[in-house]
C-alpha cells in the first residue's frame, strides 16, 4: 500500500469512516502521546515538590533554587522532548521546526504551556477515555461479580474501548491546531501574501503555457519545414560536391536545433500534461532520465491545471537530482489521489544526505508547492535510501 502522508493529521482522520479510523495509526499515536504527557509533566511537578520535602524547608532560597532547577531541566530535556513528541502530533509540523541550540522563543513558550498547562489535560482526557472500558474489562476478576454478568460488562467494556479512541484523538487534534497557532501565528498580511503569491503563479503558468504554444506552432513548425527543404535540397545536389557537403552540414544544423527546440518546450511546459495528464506526463519524464524509473502512477482523473503543473514539476526535479546527485542505480515513482490528496512519492536507492534546509533546489521546490498549499517532506540519511514525498489537495474530476 502507498505510504501514510503527513498531510492527514487528527481531525482529517475522524472524518473517515469507523473501520479506516480504528485501523490506523492514530488511535495508537494519540494514546502514545497522551501517556507521554503524563511523564513531561510529572517530571516538572515533580522537581520543586520533592526538593522542597527532601530539605523540609520551603524557605525562599529552596524554591529559588527549585525554580531554577526546573527551568533548567525544561531547557535541556524538556524542549527537545516536546519538540521530538510533535512527531506524533502532527509529523509535518515537526518537520518544520527543528531543534536549535540558541533558544527559540516560540517554541520556550509552546514546550511551557504543554508541560505546565496542558499536560494535566492531557491525563484527564486519558483517563476518562480509557478509565471506564478498563474498568468494565476488569469486571471478570472481580470477587463479588457473576460469571455471566463480568463477561457482559466485559464485552461492553471492548465495545468502549474502541469509542475511547475517538475523544483522545479530536483532542490531539486541539493539540495539533493549539501547536501551529504557537509556534506559527498566521496573521492577515501572511494571508494576503500567500494569495498575491498564488495569483502570480497562475499568471506565470499562463505565461508559461503562451510561450510554450507560440514556439510548438511557430518556431518549431519553421524548423521542420526548413529540415525539410535542406533534405530534399541535398537530393538535388551533385554527390561529393562542395554544395552537398554544405547542405549536409546545415541539414544535420537543423535537425541539433529542432532536437534542442523540442527540449524547450518539453522544459517549459509538457504537451503531454496538458493533452493526456500527469500520469502520462510523469511517464514520459521517467523515459528521458538517465536512471532507470519504475512509474506507479495511479491517477486517471485530470487535476487542476496548476496541481498538475506543480506535481509535475515536483517529480521532474527530482529526477533530474537523482541523476545529477544521487549515484543511484536505480528509482521508482509512485502516486494516487486519496481522500482528495494527491499523494506522489520519488524514492531512489543513492547514496542519501538531501537535506531541504541547505538552501538548494529542495526548498524552492518546497516553496512553489506551497502555493498550491502542498506539502514537502524529505527523508534522506546518508547512505541512502532518499525518499521524497509530495501531498497536495485537489478536487478530482475537473481541471482548470
Amino acid at each position: 500500500m502507498f505510504p501514510s502522508f503527513p498531510r492527514h493529521d487528527a481531525l482529517s482522520a475522524l472524518t473517515r469512516g469507523p473501520l479506516r479510523f480504528l485501523t490506523s495509526a492514530w488511535p495508537w499515536r494519540s494514546l502514545a502521546y497522551l501517556s507521554m504527557s503524563g511523564l513531561s509533566g510529572g517530571a516538572v511537578l515533580a522537581i520543586p515538590l520533592v526538593l522542597i520535602f527532601k530539605l523540609r524547608a520551603p524557605d525562599l532560597v529552596v524554591i529559588s533554587v527549585a525554580a531554577v532547577l526546573t527551568v533548567i531541566f525544561v531547557r535541556l530535556i524538556g524542549l527537545p522532548f516536546e519538540l521530538w513528541r510533535l512527531r506524533l502530533l502532527d509529523p509535518e509540523l515537526a518537520a518544520q521546526v527543528p531543534i536549535r541550540r540558541r533558544l527559540a522563543p516560540r517554541q520556550l513558550g509552546y514546550v511551557v504551556t504543554s508541560m505546565m498547562a496542558l499536560w494535566w489535560i492531557d491525563v484527564g482526557v486519558l483517563v476518562f477515555s480509557l478509565g471506564a472500558p478498563l474498568l468494565l474489562l476488569s469486571a471478570p476478576l472481580q470477587p463479588d461479580a457473576s460469571t455471566w454478568l463480568g463477561i457482559w460488562l466485559a464485552v461492553l467494556g471492548g465495545m468502549l474501548l474502541f469509542v475511547s479512541a475517538y475523544p483522545m484523538t479530536a483532542w490531539m487534534g486541539a493539540r495539533a491546531a493549539l501547536a501551529r497557532a504557537i509556534l506559527f501565528p498566521q496573521d492577515r498580511a501572511l494571508g494576503e501574501i500567500v494569495r498575491s503569491r498564488a495569483r502570480l503563479v497562475d499568471a506565470f503558468e499562463a505565461e508559461r503555457r503562451r510561450i510554450e504554444r507560440d514556439l510548438h506552432d511557430g518556431a518549431q513548425q519553421r524548423l521542420v519545414m526548413l529540415t525539410i527543404k535542406l533534405g530534399l535540397a541535398q537530393l538535388d545536389a551533385p554527390p561529393g560536391s562542395p554544395l552537398a557537403t554544405e547542405l549536409h552540414d546545415a541539414h544535420a544544423l537543423a535537425v541539433d536545433a529542432l532536437a534542442e527546440l523540442r527540449e524547450l518546450i518539453r522544459g517549459i511546459h509538457p504537451k503531454v500534461l496538458t493533452d493526456r495528464g500527469l500520469a502520462a506526463a510523469i511517464q514520459d519524464v521517467a523515459g528521458h532520465s538517465e536512471v532507470p524509473v519504475k512509474v506507479d502512477v495511479l491517477v486517471t482523473e485530470r487535476l487542476p491545471a496548476t496541481i498538475e503543473s506543480a506535481a509535475f514539476y515536483a517529480v521532474s526535479e527530482a529526477l533530474t537530482n537523482v541523476a545529477r546527485h544521487s549515484g543511484a542505480t536505480r528509482c521508482s515513482v509512485r502516486g494516487e489521489v486519496r481522500d482528495d490528496l494527491l499523494l506522489v512519492e520519488v524514492v531512489d536507492d543513492g547514496v542519501g544526505g538531501a537535506d531541504i534546509g541547505r538552501g538548494s533546489g529542495l526548498q524552492g521546490l518546497a516553496d512553489r508547492l506551497a502555493v498550491v498549499e502542498g506539502t514537502l517532506v524529505v527523508s534522506s540519511p546518508v547512505g541512502g535510501p532518499t525518499t521524497l514525498r509530495v501531498g497536495i489537495p485537489c478536487r478530482t474530476g475537473s481541471s482548470e
